[in-house]
């Protein structure tokens, strides 16, 4: 089903052809660019809200810049369906996120209009300042460089570092903040409350329109002029606002708040900003989901949705006939929660992510032992080491590909001072749709180099909680790592107990052919086994469970007996649990044929998680595949 575009944007597929438009039109060019998402996503699916909240800043953007050569630098990526829409990829648009089709975050291999690619937070500032210097460098003073900051990504320390050298860079760079006080979950800390009180100040706000008017008219006096109106702004702005401005103590010159869904006044304000010299800050006001009712009421729950039908806001669901195997956060969420009804100790800690790690569950009913930091994995990482040093046991869960942020932290605070927190690394492996800036495809090759760490991994939802039961009695740092999506069990909650650190399982007895594999994938050795032994095969299977330590007992036991091994794995191969048994292999001199199957040593776009694996080789039957290739008798004149 293809969507027909409105008769205005039916005629755009470039910011040239927007410019033809009257300022006139650009009221009905939105209605028809946030009409045109609404039908894409209740369709096929994707991010929803951020678009919508951002659509008339997307269009008086193209309106006023001369993209692509202006950069215009999108923080996060969600926030950019409407950018895509109007650079070319209308047409394309019902790919997006689908197998081989266009990428939900931009991209710069994919269109020339994607000045930076993206999908983490807090990158654009830098990003920015990084092009807008490497102008200044080649004596383009005419060239624009744009960051467009929001959805919660302010609050990462990253953007604070590169305002910090924006602000004596002399550069010609404009920071939007796109302010509407959303991540995925509502925003939180200190900025949240301060950029409340500049949006709420009805003094301020009768003065600020006044102010920007004679901004805009001393420039043609000259520069003194300017510097003496400039401080005349910032005074004021402090005097009414009780309090110094953030922004323009960093020597960023703000502007604002502005309605972030008045089009025509943005247009206005931007053309006026290309004019003023330096690092500039522009402060809009936006709501997330803005044009479609439900989205508007809440927010954290269409960030998201998935298909939907558009009239009655009624989101897809699959109807079972059989109760269904819960999603690995929501196992996490209450384990933690009867975990820390029993130790006091117990403290849980997430990244702005409550609620897609299911620490919500735990934030409600504990209130005063979870929480959300922002989006700032790095201080989420240092926080649960302070913690830990006071005698409390922090559960801190970030997504793998987030926790590649704070991976200093890992290594600097808390292991080499072996402190007992508990990192869960929601989305490991392949992250689906979202793609290659959200795999988590890295966790075990760069936690199984670091001193004191356990790196474990669950191939079920009852290992799931022995593995975070065992965690919260073990002294020093403990990683468990469980991808994205539903795990096995629909009679999940059993009772736990404590695994012996580095000690595995066997799954199956069997002979020729050893399979070992490590977390959920391991399920896909098990449909392998029943597969192959339909075809008269007999392979064993091994969940190692544990990637540091390995469980050596078990590994004497496996190359004392099988000379033909295969790994798997939902992470890179390079460096990771396939690795770490050929070094163990090599160390104990043994010999054995080894094939390892994971992500191989490329970046792996964006597909459903089955799609990814099949791609990759490690799904039902490419793990069936590579056991008959290395059961086949080797041929004389042939290396075994």
């Amino acid at each position: 089903m293809l969507i027909e575009p409105g008769k205005l944007l039916a005629q755009i597929n470039s910011p040239d052809e927007l410019k033809k438009f009257s300022k006139d039109q650009l009221v009905q060019i939105c209605e028809e660019l946030r009409q045109y998402i609404i039908d894409s996503v209740s369709v096929y699916g994707g991010h929803f809200g951020a678009s919508l909240g951002v659509v008339e800043l997307t269009v008086a953007l193209h309106y006023v810049l001369n993209t692509p050569s202006d950069q215009l630098i999108w923080d996060v990526g969600h926030q950019a369906y409407g950018h895509k829409i109007l650079t070319g990829r209308r047409e394309k648009f019902h790919t997006n996120r689908l197998y081989k089709g266009i990428s939900g975050f931009p991209k710069r291999k994919e269109s020339e209009y994607d000045s930076f690619g993206v999908g983490h937070s807090s990158t654009s500032i830098s990003a920015a300042l990084g092009m807008a210097m490497a102008s200044k460098y080649k004596g383009d003073d005419l060239k624009q460089h744009v960051a467009v900051i929001g959805d919660g990504s302010m609050t990462g320390g990253m953007a604070f570092e590169a305002m910090n050298h924006a602000g004596v860079s002399d550069t010609n760079m404009i920071i939007i903040l796109n302010d509407n006080c959303m991540s995925i979950d509502p925003n939180v800390g200190a900025l949240r409350d301060y950029l409340t009180d500049i949006t709420t100040s009805q003094t301020y706000n009768r003065f600020k329109d006044d102010l920007w008017r004679i901004l805009g008219k001393f420039s043609k006096f000259g520069s003194s002029a300017q510097e003496i109106i400039s401080k005349v702004e910032g005074a004021v702005k402090s005097a009414l606002l009780k309090q110094s401005n953030l922004f323009q103590s960093l020597n960023l010159r703000y502007f604002g708040p502005v309605d972030g869904h008045d089009v025509n006044h943005l247009v206005e304000v931007l053309n006026d900003l290309k004019k003023i010299p330096g690092p500039k800050i522009l402060h809009c006001l936006t709501v997330k989901g803005k044009g479609y009712d439900l989205a508007e009421k809440d927010q954290t729950k269409w960030h998201a949705p998935g298909k939907f039908d558009k009239i009655t806001g009624e989101i897809a669901k699959k109807i079972h006939d059989t109760p269904q195997p819960p999603k690995y956060q929501d196992v996490f969420g209450h384990t933690l929660v009867e975990l820390a009804e029993e130790d006091e100790t117990i403290m849980g800690i997430t990244p702005a992510m409550p609620s897609g790690s299911s620490m919500n569950i735990m934030m409600k009913e504990m209130p005063h032992r979870a929480f959300d930091v922002g989006i700032a994995e790095q201080h989420a990482v240092t926080f649960s080491a302070g913690l830990a040093t006071q005698g409390l046991k922090p559960f801190c869960n970030i997504y793998s590909t987030f926790m590649q942020r704070a991976y200093d932290q890992v290594v600097h605070d808390v292991c080499l001072q072996n402190l007992p927190v508990v990192f869960c690394l929601d989305r490991a492996g392949f992250a689906g749709a979202d793609g290659p800036t959200h795999h988590g495809a890295y966790d075990l090759a760069y936690f199984r180099c670091v001193p004191n760490l356990v790196v474990s991994a669950p191939m079920n939802e009852e290992e799931l909680r022995n593995m975070m039961y065992s965690a919260s009695k073990f002294d020093g740092p403990y990683s468990i790592r469980y991808p994205r999506g539903q795990g096995v069990m629909p009679d999940w909650r059993t009772p736990m107990r404590e695994i012996p650190t580095g000690q595995g399982r066997i799954i199956k007895e069997g002979d020729e052919v050893a399979i070992l594999t490590i977390g959920h994938i391991g399920n896909y050795a098990i449909e392998a086994c029943e597969q192959l032994e339909k075809e008269g095969l007999n392979p064993a299977h091994y969940d190692m469970r544990f990637v540091k330590p390995l469980d050596e007992s078990l590994l004497h036991e496996v190359f004392g007996k099988f000379k033909k091994v295969i790994t798997v794995e939902d992470g890179c191969l390079m460096g990771g649990f396939g690795s770490a048994v050929l070094e163990w292999m090599m160390d104990h001199d043994y010999q054995a044929q080894v094939r390892r199957l994971g992500i191989p040593d490329d970046i792996i776009e964006h597909g459903t998680q089955l799609e990814l694996h099949r791609e990759c080789g490690f799904d039902p039957d490419g793990i069936a595949a590579a056991v008959k290739k290395l059961a086949e008798p080797v041929s004389a004149g042939q290396h075994a």
